[in-house]
């Protein structure tokens, strides 16, 4: 994939993938049908889109409800993998992949806080997200834990 840089991009080679295995819990629907289309980043006021999940992950779903807000995770399938310092707008300045969001990255996972309108059964109808139509959905979270964590016990030896 080295053709198509612009000026002052670097690509790397780099190993095939054999550390990790994720199974995608299901698939994304929205009116994103190109790259050309897909806003940079999501928006509160964007469209409604649906985060469809597979038979068995849907029972996951209960207790969601609960929640305004969400986390998306999803692998950016059609994202080159190899760009290891880009110029994002074509502007000249030269950014590392880590300094960017990119959805150009060894790790093609984006990330999107979504609000979440309603659950239709297996789907869940959310605003903010900024994917292409049949992204693959990898995990979604509330955006805050329902549970607060107890803070540790002062050892007795330590001063207030």
């Amino acid at each position: 994939m080295s053709q198509n840089l612009r000026e002052n991009e670097v690509a790397v080679t780099a190993a095939p993938p054999t550390d990790a295995a994720l199974r995608f819990i299901g698939h994304i629907r929205t009116p994103f049908t190109s790259r050309a289309l897909c806003p940079r980043q999501g928006r509160p006021d964007g469209p409604e889109c649906r985060l469809v999940l597979r038979a068995p992950w849907a029972a996951g779903l209960a207790g969601l409800e609960r929640f305004e807000f969400a986390e998306v995770l999803y692998w950016l399938h059609e994202s080159r993998r190899d760009l290891v310092l880009q110029s994002p707008k074509s502007d000249g300045a030269v950014r590392g992949v880590f300094s960017l969001r990119s959805p150009v990255r060894p790790n093609p996972i984006g990330l999107a806080r979504v609000a979440i309108l309603r659950i239709e059964g297996p789907e869940v109808i959310v605003r903010g997200l900024d994917c292409l139509d049949g992204t693959p959905l990898i995990d979604l979270k509330p955006d805050h834990c329902a549970y607060t964590v107890a803070a540790p016990d002062k050892p007795a030896d330590r001063a207030p």
